[in-house]
């Protein structure tokens, strides 16, 4: 999820002689010229209008930035298109280091989620990038196509500068993250596993900065996050016509059981990254949210305090349980029939420790009704929590005191699912890691106007490149 004061600009890339020998990683090139943020936004407009919807796939995209990339001088044989269907190739790309020390992976998704032109804004198309008081709007602005950006011009910059990292970094641009299917990461570990042997993998599409109104609150590490699970809701009934009704009527049953589930909270829970989370926090804020936060933070918890914490904040209500919440409703088939059934989707995002069962057995009791059929659709697995490696957080702390004096670094579980997990359970530690800013209300992804502030791309693709030499081996600020 998602400024420096002194303006350092992004830099474009003037190729002389018109391209860039490319066989060797270590072959001469050309000098970096600077002429700000031009290149990275011209990426970030280039991705975002090609449509990686789940109706078009990912590979025009793949193969858009594996031919930027090319034409920066990266050999044939470090870009490859891979994966098991032609219309949704992942990209990988590989920076080569001076050991032979196990490379760092970092991902990030070329698909968005549908967007329907209907709803969007006078002037904004989501696959045309709109540049509007200080905003970028447009389909995966947000998730995550700025991230996939930020690591192409940077890849870009590094091979242009000639720099060597101590060891290889691979980026892998995937497919499927947002259909949840196995032609992303799922294939990449499960299939050409000899790339996925790497000693951490940094997610941009998780951490990263929150703010709320303009104003930066903090920047986060993610460690673990929660799993994705999905239940049908569904009651029947033999129906008839709509001039007789009677009190079983399928759409009613249905509605009352998902008004109590309305009100229903599950129980709170904690683990090593939360009680972190909010034990530093209380550290910068003040008055009772600093006490209650401190309160949570301890062992046994104060439930009353999580109680204020969750009413008071729906960032901080998600990471203190399970939440499950209807975004799906179908009945009836007919204007003047009554109903013969009505159905709805239950999406919970669950607390690691919480099973699918404890979910769907307590779903039950709080529908209760027994003409309610409870089914899962989707179940996703639980990950293990990432320990918090010292040259990962320690250059996550640095880089942000650098640019973002102001603000605490955090780890957290992210409430959302991503990549990470699957990567976490394939025994790969695995941190969303990202300088970039983003409101608490997540922009609006994956609905109508997504969204990124200007000056967040600006900075988020600066801080990634600090963040790649820091890892490295490099200054992290030479050769600006």
């Amino acid at each position: 999820m998602r400024g420096l004061s002194c303006g350092i600009g992004v830099v474009s890339l003037l190729l002389l002689g018109g391209r860039l020998l490319a066989q060797e990683n270590r072959t001469a090139v050309a000098p970096v010229v600077s002429s700000g943020p031009a290149f990275a936004r011209g990426l970030l407009r280039e991705l975002v209008e090609i449509d990686t919807t789940p109706a078009r796939g990912c590979t025009p995209a793949a193969e858009a930035m594996a031919a930027r990339l090319r034409s920066a001088g990266f050999a044939d044989s470090d870009v490859q298109l891979l994966g098991p269907r032609p219309d949704r190739q992942n990209l990988v790309v590989r920076l080569r280091g001076r050991t032979q020390a196990k490379p760092i992976l970092l991902i990030a998704h070329l698909d968005v989620v549908d967007a329907p032109r209907d709803g969007w804004s006078a002037g904004l198309d989501p696959f045309r990038l709109t540049e509007r008081e200080g905003f970028f709007y447009g389909r995966g602005v947000l998730d995550d196509k700025c991230q996939v950006a930020m690591l192409v011009v940077n890849f870009i910059r590094l091979r242009a500068e000639g720099y060597v990292p101590d060891r290889d970094l691979l980026v892998a641009l995937t497919a499927d993250e947002e259909a949840g299917n196995a032609n992303g990461v799922y294939w990449l570990v499960a299939v050409r596993r000899d790339l996925m042997d790497v000693a951490y993998c940094l997610n941009l599409d998780g951490g990263g900065g929150q703010m709320e109104k303009g104003r930066r609150l903090r920047m986060t590490v993610q460690t673990c996050e929660k799993a994705n699970v999905s239940f049908r809701a569904e009651t029947s009934n033999p129906g008839g016509h709509s001039s007789l009704p009677d009190k079983d009527n399928a759409i009613y049953r249905l509605a009352a059981g998902l008004t109590r589930l309305a009100s229903y909270q599950f129980p709170f829970r904690f683990n090593g990254a939360t009680r972190a989370y909010f034990e530093r926090l209380s550290q910068i804020e003040t008055g009772a949210v600093a006490a209650d936060m401190k309160a949570v933070a301890q062992d046994p918890p104060d439930l009353e305090a999580a109680q204020r914490l969750a009413a008071g904040s729906t960032f901080h209500n998600a990471i203190l349980h399970t939440t499950c919440v209807a975004t799906r409703l179908e009945a009836g088939h007919a204007d003047n029939a009554l109903p013969q059934f009505a159905r709805a989707v239950i999406n919970c995002r669950v607390f690691p420790g919480d099973t699918v069962e404890f979910v769907r057995s307590t779903l039950v009791e709080v529908l209760a009704d027994p003409g309610i059929k409870l089914t899962v659709m989707y179940a996703g697995q639980p990950s293990p929590v990432s320990p918090l490696l010292p040259e990962v957080m320690g250059s996550m702390e640095k880089l942000s005191h650098e640019m973002w004096p102001e603000i605490p670094v955090l780890p957290v579980m992210d409430p959302w699912a991503s990549d990470s997990a699957r990567l976490r359970r394939a025994g790969i530690p695995t941190f969303g890691a990202s300088g970039t800013f983003g409101e608490l209300d997540l922009g609006n992804a994956h609905g109508t106007d997504e969204r990124l502030p200007v000056e967040a791309f600006d900075q988020g693709v600066e801080f990634l490149y600090r963040l790649l030499k820091s890892l490295t081996g490099g200054d992290p600020v030479e050769n600006r």
